[in-house]
């Protein structure tokens, strides 16, 4: 370790007052015997000066500031035999030394560029040359598996699981840590989020069959953003030079939901073509249209009355969903000259979600019930207790759109390297036009209905009606029209971003280094404009669910009749008959409205020093934030309230503009050490310190309160004096390559946190000069702490006879503790999940190819109450897929996949100490079913 600090001490004295003697350099490309196919992560040494580099995305390698003469240079890769050749070296400059590597013993050119053994075989090469701790997956990999997106095929790593919409895999959570906590990238671009009121990126709406690669990278190092606790995804698209050689894939698939019993297209292309070696275009389009659905129960505001514990509201949720993915990736790359290349990567994503939900909901009122048990709830209406009944119909559609563009390049001057990126990002969520909600009700009076709840202590509680009262509880022509809102929303999240990366590498006699610096700004603006439109009476006689009424297959309950959605657009027509409510229209579009200016000034200093099994990168990051935000007090006053004094003799909403400035900035010093204890042993440790800016619903100066005739006011609020999260993370990891393609690592991992947020809510409260009695605000925790431990083993058995030589296995584990200090209690970490199990079982020989793949996440803390005794979780879930694939000739696969086998359903609870725990929603999606073809040319 004293020589390594020596040779830091003479990388810069070298650096800043020695001029470089001549020297050359040399360059190529690995790829498969047939040279096809470029290898990337490949290990390569010069031996005689102990210079090491890594193979690219698409086979380059180089070697900087070599002296002249001849040298031996030694490539390896999981699955090839090692491969040795003698370069020269001379000043007056160098063909380009290309490699082609062949299959090790008891591998064909098969296992080790297609399918399971290469995917797997790729992504150890890359995880053991990494800089920091990472994980990865390949192409290959992706395809392995029945994911619908990103998401879900990240979900395959250790320490990684999501958090579901729809039964589909949405939100990354890295290490059973909050998403938000995480950052996004694409081609290494930062990717704005399409959501109005958080930074965490959906990568739902990216198809996973566009993605060359991807790396999950759970340490830092100072080039990178540091905005990233938990950790930093990059999405890697593919390049024409990744490919030697014109290429066209085309893949069609028809997928089955057995809860809507219907099928869905969906089509993939991927094609490219380089000219003359020098001009490459690369080019993707994914289709899919997508049916699917979910039936939901959720039961809110637990009480408890002589005894007998039940929800004052129940709602039963039949969801019909139609997902339009559409995504096209463009790449253009350039070999501008031997040492420039320039390069451009476009990504469009579009994701259309159609969704009519059916609902019933039950207000129970000051009804109170008559009998129950531990997990029951009878009500017999008498006296003066009421119950109302909603039934209802949202008509959504909804569009998320990504468009990601990057242009840049990289240039070689010696032992100079420059890189040079501008980018533009925008991602927007519209909701044009939609019909949020059309309401129809009816109250029930005493003696008019008997209701019961059942299974309050399980997770999925349900209503029932006697049989004598059916008729009336489902008499579409009692339920009057109630209320219909319009809804036209746009949110919209873009940023302008320029990176200049500087190195220069150094040679040394047992060694070699490199110093980098550079910069980069992020200018963003994100904002929600939001045209809502409540109308509350019908003006033209009656409007009765009747009207309108239709049947719900549904199998939690009785839920029809309901109102159809085309009914609905029908009758209401241009809503010329219905009257507005001006005042609640105007409090909501006032209450939603933001807008957030965001400019990031980073710079850093960078040192890597490789010696021997040595490799060391440390430096500093330094990241200025500035903000400015604009957002709204709006204040409701109903009819018969006292507003400053003045008594209201109508509902009014008052709205006054609101604008903060803030900024902040931190340091963020580094260190990541790799050391190779020998040919199969990698040890790793880590620290480096990193942050999360506040979210923008948390941010956004939104002060919203609402007050009622007795003058009770309830509020919700943004805290634009919220401190950023910042956390010192350490890590360690051992990773033993014990044979050929296989791993079996072990990491320790912890995180100290200051300032994390929760929202919480606050009784009796002057907030912003603002007074409420009650009211949800966002506040800045105390310090917080996540340890745990991640385990892995990956092996492709071919040292097993026939014809158990084709199996892979994988496992990997992951167990997280977390603590915070808030209000006086310890809580979880909100979003942190304590264990991630995933199981992977695979067999690929001759042309066939399978694996099973068992996923668990444990429950977590979704939200946290001031008192802890409404706090929600989210249960443990585990899901079940299989995936099989049968090659009918070299250039055709046809392909088997099921997803969801087990019909694992979502569910949230509330643990109290009064009530134990109590469901709060309740959800089922069913399995999915892909059959498909691959055709390659």
């Amino acid at each position: 370790m004293k020589c390594m600090v020596n040779n830091a001490w003479l990388l810069l004295f070298t650096l800043l007052f020695i001029s470089p003697a001549e020297a050359g350099e040399f360059s190529g490309r690995v790829s498969d015997s047939s040279g096809q196919y470029s290898l990337g992560g490949v290990a390569l040494e010069v031996v005689e000066l102990n210079r090491s580099a890594v193979s690219d995305d698409a086979g380059h390698y180089r070697f900087a500031n070599i002296p002249e003469g001849s040298y031996t240079l030694v490539a390896s890769y999981p699955g090839m035999a090692r491969k040795e050749v003698s370069v020269a070296v001379s000043n007056q400059g160098q063909e380009d030394t290309n490699l082609l590597m062949s299959p090790a013993a008891g591998y064909t050119e098969e296992m080790v560029v297609f399918g399971q053994r290469a995917s797997q075989a790729g992504a150890l090469a890359r995880q053991r040359n990494s800089d920091s701790i990472s994980s990865f997956l390949t192409r290959d990999a992706i395809g392995q598996f029945p994911d619908q997106n990103v998401s879900e095929a990240v979900r395959r790593l250790p320490g990684v699981s999501v958090q579901n919409d729809q039964g589909e895999g949405r939100f990354i959570v890295l290490r059973g840590i909050d998403p938000n906590l995480n950052s996004a990238s694409i081609n290494g671009v930062r990717v704005t989020a399409p959501e109005s009121d958080i930074r965490a990126v959906a990568l739902d709406v990216v198809p996973a069959e566009l993605v060359e690669t991807i790396e999950v990278q759970k340490s830092l190092i100072p080039e990178m953003d540091g905005d990233a606790i938990g950790g930093s995804i990059d999405i890697r698209t593919p390049s024409a030079l990744d490919r030697n050689g014109p290429f066209l894939s085309i893949t069609g698939t028809g997928s089955y939901n057995d809860l809507m019993e219907d099928w869905s297209p969906k089509l993939g292309i991927d094609a490219s073509t380089v000219v003359d070696d020098r001009f490459g275009i690369s080019l993707g389009v994914s289709y899919y249209d997508r049916q699917l659905g979910s039936e939901n129960i959720e039961a809110e505001d637990w009480t408890d009355a002589n005894g007998i514990v039940y929800a004052e509201s129940f709602e039963m949720r039949d969801y019909d969903v139609n997902r339009e993915r559409i995504g096209v990736t463009l790449g253009l790359d350039w070999l501008a000259s031997d040492n420039t290349k320039l390069f451009f990567r476009g990504v469009f994503s579009s994701f259309e979600d159609e969704e009519y939900r059916s609902r019933l909901s039950v207000d129970f009122g000051d009804a109170e019930p008559v009998a129950g048990t531990a997990s029951s709830a009878v009500f017999d209406l008498s006296g003066e207790e009421e119950l109302e009944v909603v039934r209802d119909i949202k008509d959504r559609t909804e569009t998320q759109e990504i468009n990601s563009y990057l242009l840049g390049g990289e240039t070689f001057a010696g032992a100079w390297t420059f890189d040079y990126e501008v980018s533009y990002t925008l991602a927007e969520e519209d909701e044009p036009d939609s019909y949020d909600t059309t309401d129809f009700a009816r109250g029930f009076e005493a003696g008019e209905l008997q209701i019961e709840q059942r299974g309050t202590r399980g997770d999925s509680p349900r209503v029932f009606v006697p049989d004598s009262f059916l008729n009336a509880y489902n008499d579409a022509t009692a339920y009057e029209f109630d209320g219909l809102e319009t809804v036209d929303g746009l949110a919209e999240d873009e940023e302008t971003a320029l990176r200049v990366n500087v190195a220069r590498d150094i040679a040394f006699t047992d060694g070699q280094g490199q110093f980098k610096f550079g910069f980069a700004h992020r200018a963003r603006e994100k904002s929600y404009d939001l045209n809502l439109r409540i109308y509350d009476d019908f003006e033209a006689g009656d409007f009765l669910l009747s009207d309108v009424a239709t049947r719900s297959d549904y199998a939690l309950g009785s839920l029809s009749p309901v109102p159809s959605a085309a009914g609905v657009r029908r009758f209401v027509g241009n809503l010329s008959d219905f009257e507005l409510n001006t005042a609640e229209s105007q409090f909501e579009n006032a209450a939603a409205a933001y807008e957030v200016e965001e400019d990031i000034l980073a710079a850093y200093g960078q040192l890597r020093i490789e010696s021997g099994p040595w490799r060391i990168i440390g430096g500093v990051r330094m990241e200025q934030t500035d903000n400015e935000i604009r957002g709204n007090r709006v204040e409701f006053v109903e009819e018969g309230a006292t507003y400053e004094g003045i008594l209201q003799t109508e509902d009014t909403t008052f709205v006054t503009p609101v604008a903060f400035s803030r900024d902040h900035t931190e340091w963020l010093p580094s260190l990541n050490v790799r050391y190779e204890a020998s040919d199969q042993l990698v040890l790793r440790a880590a620290a480096f310190r990193s942050l999360f800016r506040p979210n923008i619903q948390d941010l956004a100066p939104r002060f919203v309160v609402e007050q009622d005739d007795g003058d009770a006011r309830e509020g919700e609020f943004g805290n634009p004096d919220l401190d950023p999260y910042t956390a010192w993370n350490f890590d360690v990891s051992a990773e033993w390559y014990f044979a050929e393609n296989a791993v079996l690592q072990a990491g320790l991992f912890y995180k100290d946190i200051d300032d994390f947020i929760v929202r919480a809510v606050f009784e009796d409260f002057d907030f912003n000069g603002i007074a409420i009695d009650e009211g949800v605000i966002p506040q800045n925790g105390d310090t917080a702490e996540v340890t745990g431990i991640e385990l892995n083993f990956q092996q492709a058995m071919t040292q097993l006879p026939a014809p158990f030589d084709g199996l892979i296995v994988g496992i990997n584990y992951t167990y997280v503790e977390s603590e915070g200090d808030f209000g006086g209690r310890t809580i979880e970490l909100p979003g942190t999940a304590e264990q991630v199990l995933n199981l992977i079982l695979g067999y690929e020989k001759g042309p066939l190819s399978m694996r099973l793949g068992w996923v668990y996440r444990d429950k977590y803390l979704d939200e946290v109450s001031a008192d802890g005794e409404t706090d929600r979780f989210v249960d443990e879930h585990a899901s079940l897929d299989f995936s099989a694939k049968y090659s009918v000739s070299e250039r055709t696969q046809l392909f088997l996949e099921a997803i969801n086998l087990t019909d694992e359903p979502f569910v949230a609870y509330l643990d109290t100490p009064q009530y134990g725990e109590r469901a709060m929603q309740y959800e089922e999606y069913s399995f999915t079913l892909n059959v498909g073809f691959r055709t390659t040319f």
